[in-house]
């Protein structure tokens, strides 16, 4: 079954997540849970990342990025 970034990556930034009070529910969330890096302005290792030009570099070390685009997720 398909996952969301924020079921594999548990960042609490869903609505009514541990963290969405501190640090507002994520951009992604309800409807890019499967192509966040195509999303500008998410939250990745603490800092807001760029536009998807900017911020694909990360993305594509990003484990979530690579089991999508390998058909594991």
């Amino acid at each position: 079954m398909a996952k969301n970034c924020w079921e594999i990556k548990n960042c609490g930034r869903i609505t009514g997540g541990a963290k969405a009070a501190e640090l507002g529910v994520c951009v992604v969330y309800p409807d890019h849970g499967r192509d966040c890096w195509a999303v500008a302005g998410t939250l990745c290792g603490g800092q807001v990342q760029g536009t998807e030009a900017e911020k694909l570099g990360n993305c594509r070390n990003c484990e979530f990025y690579k089991k999508v685009m390998m058909g594991e997720l």
